[in-house]
């Protein structure tokens, strides 16, 4: 077996067998493949495909490339992930909720991706939190709060790593195949009994219609299923922000809000359903609802506040967190208003343009070096359906500089529709699993 008889399978058109692609996989993680053949590989998979019986052994072969983690516990391991949207800080609050309703949750999780936030970024925005941690410090996290937010480790699916890398600068991100190669493999090493997905679509999603979120839940689904992880997924509706606030303190300080009860909103109300959801496909409720109810409680009760408290003391971040959040978070120097230009109600909302903005104004990577500002970002963003006054705040720009934020404002006014009443999606719009 070698790199180029996998590349010439594909490029006549034929299936690679589960050896081959197990062989591809650990070539990746060992260096036997070269990055030119890992971009031809995957311009291959783009360009050809793989049927579901390939997908599933390409993403099991890049999970086995490195360590699987097994667990002990007394209770089941579960998780979520999200396919990324704007204002998207369920990780926040789903995963301490879930640990108060006695199940473990060790979340590998992921940094800013175009104009997506990310849930490690988020962490760091508590200082002293650090999430690169070894298995041991990961370990005793879950052990002590019932959950960890953490980057993945070198050896955690290592095939994915180098793959990914060449996905980005040859054009093949956008293949169902290695979109669920890539994101599988890293949640199903860290050995789960059960996951939710929830699968974005609208224009702050990277899936902007809902064949294309449908067509990928299903095949996530399947091959994580198929994989020995049972898996459901909800489609959900990302034309507007999930919360109100986008950037990195600011959304750990909206978490704050639904974890101790101040709010719920959109933000509270899915954590409910894919919290209710995972409960209830693990066997530990008798349908998604009563799993909703019980996610709904641990946030009411502050059970779930003190759990994320615990997991962000274990990280190295400040006791004390929860009781005094938003004295521990960075403030940008620069705070103004975005006027709307004109009376009337917000009929659309370009959620890509708004984290684009949050990007622009250093809460992203533009390049992979980039150092990302946690105190920067949009605040009080106004939903779809609001009646708003001309002059009246959509939005609050939160900046380093005044020149920054100038900009921002341009960007998210041209980004805010006032027109007619809008059709508002139903927040969940589908479950698959």
């Amino acid at each position: 077996m070698d790199a180029r008889q996998v590349i010439a399978c594909l490029r006549r058109g034929e299936e690679p067998s589960a050896e081959a692609l197990t062989w591809f996989a650990n070539g990746l993680a060992d260096g036997r493949v070269s990055d030119a053949q890992a971009g031809a590989f995957a311009m291959g998979v783009c360009l050809r495909g793989l049927c579901d019986e390939g997908r599933v052994a390409l993403t099991c072969a890049m999970r086995d490339s490195g360590r699987v983690l097994r667990w002990e516990m007394d209770a089941p391991v579960l998780d979520k992930h999200s396919t990324g949207g704007v204002g998207d800080c369920v990780s926040l609050v789903l995963a301490p909720a879930l640990a108060a309703c006695g199940v473990y949750v060790p979340m590998i999780s992921g940094r800013g991706l175009g104009h997506t936030g990310g849930t490690l970024d988020k962490m760091e925005a508590i200082p002293g939190v650090v999430t690169t941690l070894n298995e041991a410090g990961f370990r005793d996290v879950v052990a002590k709060a019932g959950c960890a937010i953490v980057s993945a480790s070198k050896d955690i699916a290592p095939a994915d790593r180098r793959l990914y890398a060449v996905r980005d600068v040859t054009g093949t991100v956008e293949s169902l195949d290695l979109i669920c190669a890539s994101i599988l493999s890293k949640k199903l090493a860290a050995g789960l009994d059960g996951l939710v997905l929830d699968v974005k679509v609208g224009s702050g999603a990277f899936m902007k219609s809902e064949d294309e979120a449908r067509a990928l839940a299903r095949a996530l689904v399947d091959t994580a299923t198929a994989a020995g992880c049972p898996t459901t997924a909800l489609i959900t509706d990302m034309s507007q922000p999930l919360a109100h606030s986008l950037g990195n303190a600011l959304e750990v300080d909206a978490s704050m809000l639904v974890l101790t009860g101040a709010q719920h909103g959109r933000l509270g109300e899915l954590s409910e359903a894919l919290g209710g959801t995972l409960l209830h496909s693990a066997g530990l409720c008798g349908s998604p609802e009563e799993g909703a109810a019980r996610i709904g409680q641990a946030l009411a009760s502050g059970a779930a506040a003190e759990r994320f408290g615990r997991m962000v003391a274990a990280m190295g971040g400040p006791v004390g967190f929860v009781e005094h959040w938003q004295r521990f978070l960075p403030e940008a120097t620069v705070i103004c208003e975005v006027a709307a230009p004109e009376a009337g109600v917000i009929s659309a909302i370009d959620g890509e343009a708004l984290g684009l903005a949050v990007v622009a104004l250093g809460g992203g990577r533009q390049v992979e070096s980039d150092v990302v500002d946690p105190s920067v970002g949009l605040s009080d963003v106004l939903p779809l359906g609001t009646q708003v006054a001309k002059g009246q705040p959509l939005a609050r720009v939160h900046a380093a500089r005044t020149d920054a934020a100038e900009a921002a404002v341009i960007a998210v006014r041209a980004a805010m529709t006032i027109g007619g009443t809008p059709e508002v999606a139903p927040l969940v719009r589908e479950r698959l699993g």
